[in-house]
């Protein structure tokens, strides 16, 4: 399987700078995965396509202040950093721009909002992704210093750090925003609870994955970087009774499809399909994975020879999916994180 076979062409005016107001303004593609025709209707239209008895799962994860600005105490130059993921009190994996001289050793400081300084950190580690272990001095000054990262497609300023956010997140711990569930609203929510589906949250912290292009040609030698999830026993319980009883799981973005296959992949227990629980998940979905938790699929448009684009294909099929990916284009859907969405249903 070659990554290139996962190009598409995307002019890049397509690339959504903004977030539509309301959040449910947003346009919707809606795919029927048995080959009917494909309509287009807008997200707070959801609720007539879902139906009485369907389990929406939705990550709740909540997007941290990850991105920092500081300065090398050596040469006074100015570095950012991306927090990646703690490790443990006060050290934590991190991106750093311009990397070169962030060695072993290096000492910087972070700066607050107003300019002030807000702590001090060392790097106390090199890994071969390129990534960085950073130690600071304290991690109080972090909360007042961060800023929310948007990806580095979008170029605008976004005046509310919310909007970043989806509505129902609670659990802090992603560098990027589950980006189909910034679409919905606390009405559209009750909406489509009134219709008779169920609401159920599950907790996967998005990394940098998210982000980090595939750089072999052999897309199968792409190694994904794990991330922290959580299925507690009363969402896993929701998911095993819809299941069971022939109903829907519909997964909220392609964070929740990683989270639920890999507890699929952990379950050993023949009257089940998903257990409880809690770890890192690291799993890589391209075409010829066997879904054993979702049914359907709410998603946003991921960029070109992506591993989100090749979960896609998974799940509806490559050609199916690089077709309504051609359509989106040739009817100037808006494309990425704080664009339009799909529903391969």
């Amino acid at each position: 399987m070659r990554t290139s076979d996962f190009d598409y062409y995307l002019p890049d005016e397509l690339i959504a700078q903004t977030p539509i107001e309301p959040r449910d303004h947003s346009r919707l593609m809606v795919v029927p995965m048995s080959g009917g025709k494909v309509s287009h209707r807008r997200f707070f239209d959801l609720p007539d396509l879902v139906r009485e008895g369907d389990v929406l799962v939705f990550n709740d994860s909540r997007v941290i202040p990850a991105r920092l600005y500081g300065n090398r105490k050596e040469s006074g130059r100015e570095i950012e950093l991306l927090l990646l993921e703690k490790i443990s009190e006060r050290k934590w994996r991190a991106l750093v721009k311009p990397g070169r001289r962030m060695t072993v050793g290096a000492e910087f400081t972070v700066m607050n909002h107003q300019g002030a300084l807000a702590t001090s950190g060392t790097v106390s580690g090199v890994e071969e992704a390129g990534t960085r272990i950073v130690e600071f001095s304290d991690e109080d000054g972090l909360r007042s210093a961060g800023v929310i990262p948007l990806p580095p497609y979008i170029h605008d300023k976004l005046n509310d750090a919310e909007r970043y956010q989806t509505v129902y997140s609670r659990e802090e711990g992603s560098v990027a925003a589950p980006t189909a569930g910034l679409h919905f609203t606390p009405e559209l929510l009750e909406k489509v609870r009134k219709v008779g589906a169920e609401t159920v949250f599950v907790t996967l912290h998005v990394g940098w994955d998210t982000f980090r292009p595939i750089k072999t040609d052999d897309a199968t030698s792409h190694e994904m970087h794990s991330e922290a999830w959580e299925l507690s026993q009363e969402s896993a319980s929701a998911i095993n009774r819809a299941k069971a009883e022939g109903r829907r799981v519909i997964s909220v973005g392609t964070t929740a499809v990683r989270l639920l296959e890999h507890a699929a992949l952990l379950n050993k227990s023949g009257d089940c399909v998903v257990a409880p629980g809690r770890g890192r998940a690291s799993l890589f979905i391209y075409p010829g994975f066997e879904f054993k938790a979702v049914d359907a699929l709410i998603t946003n448009f991921h960029l070109p020879k992506s591993t989100l684009l090749m979960m896609v294909s998974a799940f509806a099929g490559r050609e199916l999916a690089l077709r309504v990916y051609d359509e989106a284009v040739s009817k100037r859907y808006r494309f990425y994180s704080f664009g339009d969405a799909m529903f391969f249903c």
